[in-house]
């Protein structure tokens, strides 16, 4: 099992966090291995036999990893319990209580852990473009200043996504981003034809640094790229793949030390 971790929120003592990669699951075919998204087509065995390990791996237990149905949607939500079998649909979710394990799940879109100054309370959002343009990062941060956590107080750290390199993107989302905020041109560098390449997480970052967020750690790894560690949306559409798995990135707090 291979997890990657931000030096950033390395630095807090409390929590426990990870951004998986693809490896060290039981999946097969297009999902090996470590595929967690429960709403793949892979064997149902297989992917809890994956999110196990995976709790396994935040210390937590398995019951107690909480990942939301993600819709590409601004909705965050504050957990204090596990989701005991009713998934809500968010694209973001924060908690203050130890022992819960936030987790969204990615292939291409961008994975944002947080944790505030004094490890009082975590977050996760899944954000693509969409999400990120209509403000899932505004929104789990949001959820943590409910939880007491104001965005001054807040690190966060980008994980794996579709990097700039590998983005193509047409006019029509170049112009509904400058539309939205000219300063915004800055992230599409042209491509052939018409096309332009769009830096996801140079735009969260933006986003996320304009809500006053402490600290952005971007781990600058292309998951489109880097067929090895990631899965990828992106690449499974242009392999004529039938479906595609999912990483997941999770975080929590661990017990009073």
């Amino acid at each position: 099992m291979e997890l990657l971790r931000s030096t950033v929120l390395a630095l807090h003592p409390r929590v426990v966090h990870g951004f998986f990669t693809r490896r060290g699951g039981v999946s097969k075919s297009i999902y090996q291995s470590l595929n967690c998204a429960q709403i793949s087509a892979d064997s149902a065995a297989d992917i809890q036999t994956n999110r196990d390990r995976v709790a396994a791996a935040m210390a937590v237990d398995a019951t107690a990893l909480c990942t939301p149905r993600q819709v590409h949607s601004a909705t965050a939500l504050v957990i204090d319990k596990p989701f005991d079998g009713v998934v809500p649909d968010a694209d973001g979710t924060a908690t203050a209580q130890p022992g819960l394990a936030l987790g969204v799940m990615g292939a291409d879109c961008a994975p944002i852990l947080f944790s505030s100054a004094g490890d009082a309370v975590v977050a996760a959002a899944h954000a693509g473009w969409r999400g990120a343009l209509n403000g899932i990062l505004e929104e789990t941060l949001r959820a943590c200043d409910a939880l007491g956590a104001a965005a001054s107080r807040v690190d966060a750290a980008i994980g794996p996504c579709i990097q700039q390199a590998s983005y193509e993107v047409g006019p029509e989302l170049r112009d509904k981003f400058i539309d939205h905020d000219p300063v915004n041109r800055q992230l599409f560098e042209p491509g052939e034809r018409d096309q332009f390449w769009f830096d996801l997480p140079g735009y969260i970052q933006q986003r996320l640094c304009a809500a006053g967020v402490r600290t952005v750690d971007n781990l600058g790894l292309d998951t489109r790229s880097d067929e090895q560690r990631f899965f990828s949306y992106r690449r499974s559409t242009l392999n004529a793949e039938p479906d595609y798995g999912r990483q997941i990135s999770t975080i929590a707090l661990r017990s009073a030390l």
